[in-house]
């Protein structure tokens, strides 16, 4: 005789296994670790010191 199945609880964890997957391609392709985050933070703050650094102000000579 075959097993008996609840249909609804074997199409929850089908859902639940596919959303796993998603999950995961998703972690790998959009994931980044602490210390890559950190370093894209600093090199944009050294980016931005940079650039208001050679910011020239109206008023100064030289600036037009």
């Amino acid at each position: 005789m075959a097993e008996i199945v609840n249909l609804r609880l074997a199409r929850k964890a089908r859902q639940r296994s596919e959303a796993a997957a998603a999950a995961a391609e998703n972690r790998t392709r959009f994931g980044r670790t602490r210390g890559e985050k950190a370093q894209q933070a600093a090199e944009a703050e050294r980016l931005a010191r940079t650039v208001d650094g050679a910011r020239r102000e109206p008023g100064e000579p030289g600036a037009e």
